[in-house]
């Protein structure tokens, strides 16, 4: 399922020169178009017919409207159910185009080529497609796995700081809620850059792709990579709602140092691991500010949000550092207070 492609994408090539396929779609945005098509289409051997579908980047693009536009643009051109898409972007263009080819024609064949580090080490993984809907992330989607994900780790070196970053929430991530090792590995890292990181990403992956394999429906254990999302979720997109749209790791780091800190007021974390894990997340990523963001604003989001079930909000909470467990339900004073705590970090 997950193949590290070699410069000259002999195993894309080999995968192309298997299958089946009518023809070729090929799903980027602007900044992939520049970045890393060309170097895709260099390297690519088919004598398939293709087309370059693009779209501008950022997570307001990934709507209904996006998505239809695609699909009338796959019907002109005649597209059957024989065609492969091959998604080559960031978490935006997987989940999209994700979301498209399994619902057109009631479903194309797809692959994900990732190029960067958190559609790499999650957002390619797991046949998580979808869409927003209004400002709620995620709101509308499909569970549909990709025929292969293809990684080529050079395409982070096009990748802007900030990206990387991004991506790198999700790394910690995983080494919270399965992996102390990987954690206390990733934290050795003082200089974020590709370099640093590029070692770490197979086991980033691995765990991403065990826990999927675990629970693919995410009826139980998958539910764990919902750490630190309840509440980034949340920020993402009153954030989004506001036109002021930040990255998916930026809220995720957000998340977890909250969702940490409620890990401790609902005792499930003592309070030793809570302030490791808050002052190393810290070192990475800068406060945001919620300030505008009121507790019912929060509130009404955290209530949309899918793991809920019968009116609950369901949390994903650390018991320990490589230990997660899931369908917590909180007091809503904790949750006050966790979201409180991290307001106050601003002045820290």
């Amino acid at each position: 399922m997950i193949t590290l492609l070699n410069d000259n994408f002999s195993q894309l090539n080999n995968f192309l020169h298997e299958g089946s396929f009518s023809k070729i779609f090929i799903l980027a945005d602007e900044n992939t178009h520049e970045y890393c098509l060309p170097t895709l289409l260099g390297n690519m051997e088919t004598d398939l017919g293709f087309e370059i579908l693009e779209i501008e980047a950022g997570e307001e693009m990934k709507n209904i409207q996006t998505a239809n536009q695609l699909w009338e643009i796959l019907t002109e051109m005649q597209a059957d159910r024989k065609a492969l898409i091959i998604n080559l972007g960031g978490g935006v263009i997987t989940d999209m185009g994700g979301f498209v080819a399994s619902t057109y024609k009631r479903g194309l064949s797809f692959i994900n080529i990732p190029t960067t580090l958190l559609s790499m080490c999650d957002a390619s993984i797991g046949g998580k497609t979808g869409i927003d809907l209004m400002h709620y992330k995620n709101m509308v989607g499909t569970f549909a796995l990709p025929e292969q994900i293809f990684i080529y780790p050079k395409f982070l070196e096009t990748l802007p700081f900030k990206e990387l970053r991004s991506g790198f929430a999700e790394m910690l991530k995983h080494g919270l809620i399965a992996d102390k090792t990987h954690w206390d590995h990733l934290i050795q890292i003082h200089k974020l850059d590709v370099e640093a990181v590029i070692s770490h990403i197979r086991t980033s992956m691995n765990i991403k792709q065990d826990v999927v394999e675990k629970d693919f429906h995410e009826k139980n254990i998958r539910k764990t990579l919902n750490f630190g999302h309840t509440i980034g979720h949340a920020i993402e997109s009153l954030c989004l709602e506001q036109g002021n749209p930040i990255l998916h790791g930026e809220a995720v780091a957000a998340g977890m140092i909250c969702e940490t800190h409620l890990s401790y007021l609902e005792e499930l974390l003592s309070k030793e691991d809570s302030e490791h894990i808050i002052e190393n997340i810290r070192r990475y990523y800068p406060y945001l500010d919620v300030s505008d963001f009121s507790n019912d604003d929060i509130f009404a989001l955290l209530l949309n949000d899918k793991k809920n079930a019968d009116s609950r909000i369901n949390f994903s909470l650390l018991s320990e550092i490589g230990t997660c467990i899931f369908d917590h339900h909180c007091s809503q004073d904790n949750i006050i207070t966790a979201l409180d705590f991290y307001r106050k970090l601003i002045d820290s």
